[in-house]
C-alpha cells in the first residue's frame, strides 16, 4: 500500500464547507504516482504506458478543509493489460471516500492495450490490498 498526504486548500470546498466532489479524482490521481513510476519510473509524458478505462468514487464520509486528508492506495485486481487500484481517503481516523480506477497497459503508438509484463505484475502485486 502507499500513503499519501494531502492539505485541503480553501479553494476545494463548497458551499456546505465540505471538500467538494470533484477534488476526490484529482487527489486520487496524484496519489497513483508511485504506480505510475512501475511503468514510467522517469514519468517521462512521452514514455507513458498507461491510460485510465474506469474512475468512480463512493462518499462515505465527509471531508472539511483545514485537515489533512491520508490517500491509501493499494491493488484491488491484476489482470492480463488491466489492474484495478483502490483508493481510500481518511480523514480523522475514518475513511471517507473510496475509489476505483481501472489502468490499462496502453501501447500508444500501436492504439492497443498491451499484456502487463511479468516485472509490472510483481511489483503490483507487492501491493495488493489487504483491507482496511
Amino acid at each position: 500500500m502507499f500513503i499519501e498526504k494531502v492539505m485541503p486548500r480553501f479553494s476545494e470546498t463548497d458551499a456546505l464547507g465540505h471538500i467538494n466532489n470533484t477534488v476526490l479524482p484529482v487527489w486520487f490521481e496524484v496519489a497513483r504516482g508511485p504506480i505510475f513510476k512501475f511503468f514510467t519510473p522517469d514519468l517521462n509524458p512521452h514514455d507513458w504506458k498507461l491510460i485510465i478505462a474506469k474512475v468512480e468514487v463512493s462518499f462515505v464520509g465527509e471531508l472539511f478543509y483545514g485537515h489533512e486528508v491520508t490517500v491509501k492506495t493499494s491493488v484491488e485486481h491484476i489482470g492480463i493489460s488491466s489492474f484495478t487500484l483502490r483508493q481510500e481517503a481518511w480523514q480523522h481516523d475514518k475513511c471517507c471516500a473510496i475509489g476505483k480506477a481501472v489502468m490499462v497497459r496502453y501501447d500508444f503508438i500501436a492504439k492497443s492495450k498491451q499484456a502487463l509484463s511479468i516485472d509490472e505484475k510483481a511489483a503490483l502485486n507487492e501491493h495488493i490490498y489487504q483491507g482496511s
